[in-house]
């Protein structure tokens, strides 16, 4: 069972982030909405030039089919503040199914229309419960990667292209 376009590995999940880094690598070459519009959006094969180099997707877990959620820290100083996201930009898969996922996070400093609410949660630190929790406004690459088995997933969901780097 295969539904990439260019890879037959047996897994829907691996063929389709594949399928993602390899259109992310053709536009950057650097570390309603379905995978294969918001590839198709990527590569601006809807309209000439994107401008977009992501594809954030939202990984589910096989055991229970839930939003899986990664975590990761930058260092900043002295300071190591743990933060947690569900949005995620694929940096790489490897022929055995891992993956190198880059935690995406809303940018504070672009999202003018956030809500008081919202802001807060940020500042503090937010450890969002679930992805309808976190924005996917104005997402931007955060530098913190996690690696995966990509066998653990059965579900794959792509939020709409971005320019997130």
């Amino acid at each position: 069972m295969s539904c990439g376009k260019r890879h037959d590995s047996g897994s829907c999940v691996i063929d389709i982030l594949k399928d993602i880094v390899d259109a992310q690598n053709d536009v950057m070459h650097d570390c309603t909405t379905s995978c294969e519009r918001s590839i198709a959006d990527l590569l601006g094969d809807t309209g000439g030039g994107s401008g977009f180099d992501t594809v954030p997707v939202i990984l589910y877990c096989k055991d229970g089919c839930t939003p899986f959620k990664g975590y990761g820290s930058k260092r900043s100083g002295d300071d190591c503040e743990v933060k947690g996201s569900f949005f995620f930009r694929v940096k790489s898969v490897d022929h055995d199914g891992c993956a190198i996922l880059e935690l995406l996070f809303a940018d504070r400093w672009h999202d003018d229309d956030e809500d008081e609410v919202e802001g807060s949660r940020r500042r503090r630190g937010f450890d969002p419960k679930s992805p309808a929790d976190q924005s996917c406004r104005n997402l931007r690459a955060s530098g913190i990667c996690i690696t995966v088995d990509l066998n653990c997933f059965c579900h794959v969901t792509c939020l709409p292209a971005a320019a997130t780097l």
